[in-house]
């Protein structure tokens, strides 16, 4: 996979986070560095752990899908990006705490890490990739761009989290759609 596509996908990846981040950040307390450090490591760690998961789930049956997995990876991918779309279009009313609950944020965590999961799936297609390289790409702007959500959530309220939800879901159709382009033979 290319750096740039990489970094993209990383971004792509991070939007659910990030849109939980800024709401983390409206009703957060000073000092925010601390909690923002702590609500970035844990959907950095999250997101970094479940494409490895879903890379060595995949690697599993690949024998049995070589032939059409650009496909897969395009379905996965198509339906992940709709599902980021719609919830942020819906408009889910936000059920965020002030406090920074473990509990809390190891069940957001796997919410929004989910779709890294399927991800990871489709890395195992792809093959040639180095899963551990990709996953601390994934878990290092994850990291940061939540540690930045919750700052621009205390500054800037929660007017970003659609628009990035949406982008990011985007992002992840296009390059799913590049993935099956190339596997048919077009790119």
């Amino acid at each position: 996979m290319q750096v740039l596509s990489l970094v993209l996908l990383s971004l792509s990846l991070a939007m659910d986070a990030f849109s939980v981040s800024l709401c983390k950040g409206l009703k957060l307390k000073k000092p925010l560095a601390k909690k923002a450090a702590v609500i970035g490591l844990f959907f950095g760690v999250f997101q970094a752990a479940m494409p490895v998961l879903g890379w060595l789930l995949g690697r599993g049956i690949i024998q049995y899908v070589e032939k059409f997995d650009h496909f897969i990876a395009f379905g996965i991918l198509l339906i992940i990006g709709v599902k980021m779309i719609i919830d942020a279009v819906k408009g889910e009313p936000d059920k965020t705490s002030a406090k920074l609950d473990i509990k809390e944020l190891v069940i957001l965590a796997v919410a929004t890490s989910i779709d890294a999961l399927a991800v990871g799936f489709t890395f195992a297609m792809e093959g040639g990739l180095n899963i551990y390289l990709s996953a601390a790409v994934i878990g290092g702007i994850t990291f940061a761009v939540c540690f930045g959500g919750v700052f621009l959530g205390s500054v800037f309220g929660n007017r970003f989290g659609k628009p990035a939800s949406i982008a990011g879901g985007c992002v992840l159709i296009l390059i799913g759609l590049k993935i099956m382009l190339e596997g048919i033979g077009v790119l």
